[in-house]
């Protein structure tokens, strides 16, 4: 099973990226599991025409552990498995443990299993790179971390953090950079700044996605681009960039 792990600034266009991958996977056969990491649950409602599902933390809150694995799951757009972690009541809790306990509980009721997943998604709220946000990055949970960034100055300094702690954390086994995905806002010189920033962690641009209107569209709609417009040529731009990640991760 492979396991990936996408992190970003807020408002990059982390989530949006992600289910149009995971669609693009799916196209190719793959058992797809994306996971949703962020107290807002909403990284797959692409996936599911806009449903907001039960999260694990609620199911958790309800039942402890007396539930079965499959409350955990939903079934989206071209069979991708949907699954959120949710987060804490607002104001009582930490959002970054309820990362790790929903993580444990799907490992724990052996969810990946049951499922015979191919490649699992971890969608992660924004820049955090502490606590359990790191969640994702330890041994035996993501293989490869990609940051998606664009050329501005905020998203390229949160992408240099995130690589930065994933560098840090290599010595522990944690997960590997796998490299950094350019979501273009088309400002000045970004291509070279992004460049440049991969080249500092000795790493690559593993696909670049233009500005586009056909997202916007498609985010209109509450679908994914491979769901709303899958001849379009944004979508290809997604399947050549899932193309690209199971290269990198060495996956046939």
């Amino acid at each position: 099973m492979l396991k990936l792990a996408f992190y970003g600034k807020g408002g990059i266009g982390k989530s949006t990226t992600v289910s149009n991958v995971a669609l693009a996977l799916a196209e190719k056969g793959l058992k797809v599991m994306q996971i949703g990491c962020d107290p807002k649950a909403d990284s797959t409602r692409s996936l599911l025409n806009g449903r907001k599902i039960v999260t694990v933390l609620e199911l958790i809150r309800r039942y402890n552990d007396d539930f079965p694995w499959q409350d955990m799951v939903c079934t989206g757009e071209k069979g991708v498995f949907c699954v959120e972690s949710g987060g804490p009541i607002p104001g009582m809790g930490c959002a970054g443990r309820g990362i790790i306990n929903a993580l444990e509980k799907l490992q724990s009721k052996n969810v990946y299993e049951a499922l015979n997943i191919d490649v699992v998604l971890y969608d992660v709220l924004g820049d955090v790179v502490c606590g359990g946000f790191a969640m994702p990055m330890r041994s035996g949970y993501a293989d490869k971390v990609f940051v998606i960034t664009s050329g501005e100055n905020m998203s390229v300094y949160a992408a240099a953090n995130i690589a930065m702690a994933v560098r840090n954390f290599q010595s522990r086994n944690y997960a590997q950079l796998g490299g950094f995905i350019l979501n273009s806002r088309e400002v000045k010189d970004e291509l070279q700044k992004v460049q440049t920033l991969a080249a500092d962690f000795d790493s690559q641009i593993i696909g670049t996605l233009p500005r586009s209107q056909t997202v916007m569209e498609a985010e209109a709609q509450g679908r994914a681009v491979l769901s709303a417009y899958p001849a379009s040529s944004m979508a290809q731009c997604y399947r050549d960039l899932a193309g690209n990640i199971l290269k990198e991760c060495e996956y046939a």
